[in-house]
């Protein structure tokens, strides 16, 4: 069995094209398709079903394209193994990532594997947590930090750090101590969008409180929370974030953290990948050890 035949059919089955597939790996579709014909041929079995335009695995396909995977990554392994030293590693990681793991959590991540890979370089997607997921799906990121888990068969979760989260006020607020939330429902809000993991744990513990978003005084929606901490600085208005975001504000004495009464929900931040997506070698060293490079 010829494994740049195994790795042809792990990119086709990845794209759920033989065009698409070919463009990726710089190859002519024709080539792509010979490959494909040559491993049906060896193993005497049809791996895909052709239905309309689309392509879909055949049994025999699903069982092939685990053990390709397998094979694959032993081939990688084997080769790493035989280097002269892992540092030799070299290429680019495509990281998708949320707002507050990419400001505050890949920076330092990025310097503890590069400690070890100096060669690694990085490319960082920021954006909504769902917008990550999505991107981990579709295969535009390796894989993705973030701070809330959608539900997919194809998405694997790896839990790195748990933290909650508080409000923050500026220095200017009136504000003091813990807080109840129905006693902040006159002062102005700034929200986050609804596709971040810090939006979708507020709105479960308005629910729980019974407290529609009509009740509140939301006064801008934004994309980004570190415009977010912006209008707060600003006193244009008081917010729900992440305490790791707050506390650098904190320890510069820019803002004001208070504990939220009753809110003693957590959250994970995961390292989320598509387990149907073929790994580099250096994405697979990032993604076993990310619990190692967080700490």
């Amino acid at each position: 069995m010829d494994l740049h035949q195994l790795y042809v059919f792990t990119k086709v089955v990845e794209h759920k094209s033989f065009s698409k597939a070919a463009e990726d790996i710089f190859l002519s579709q024709s080539t792509v398709s010979s490959h494909i014909q040559a491993l049906e041929r060896t193993l005497n079995v049809n791996l895909f079903d052709r239905v309309g335009r689309e392509i879909i695995l055949t049994p025999s396909g699903e069982r092939l394209y685990q053990w390709a995977l397998k094979l694959l990554l032993m081939k990688d392994q084997a080769m790493l193994d035989l280097k002269e030293g892992a540092t030799e590693l070299r290429g680019m990681i495509r990281i998708g990532a949320s707002s507050v793991p990419g400001q505050f959590m890949i920076p330092k991540m990025v310097k503890q594997f590069r400690q070890q890979y100096p060669k690694a370089t990085f490319h960082i997607n920021q954006s909504s947590s769902k917008n990550i997921a999505d991107k981990v799906l579709n295969g535009s990121v390796d894989f993705g930090i973030l701070g809330e888990k959608y539900d997919n068969e194809k998405l694997c979760y790896i839990p790195l750090l748990k933290e909650h989260l508080v409000l923050i006020t500026s220095k200017h607020s009136n504000i003091v101590g813990p807080v109840n939330i129905q006693d902040l429902l006159s002062y102005p809000f700034i929200m986050r969008n609804s596709d971040s993991g810090t939006n979708s744990l507020i709105e479960k513990f308005l629910k729980k409180n019974q407290i529609s978003k009509e009740k509140m005084n939301i006064v801008a929606y934004t994309e980004n929370g570190q415009s977010l901490i912006e209008f707060v600085l600003q006193d244009i208005g008081i917010a729900i974030i992440s305490k790791m975001a707050a506390n650098e504000y904190l320890e510069r004495k820019l803002l004001t953290i208070h504990e939220i009464n009753e809110f003693h929900d957590e959250r994970y931040f995961y390292l989320v990948y598509n387990k149907n997506k073929t790994q580099s070698m250096l994405s697979k060293l990032f993604i076993e050890g990310a619990r190692e490079w967080i700490n």
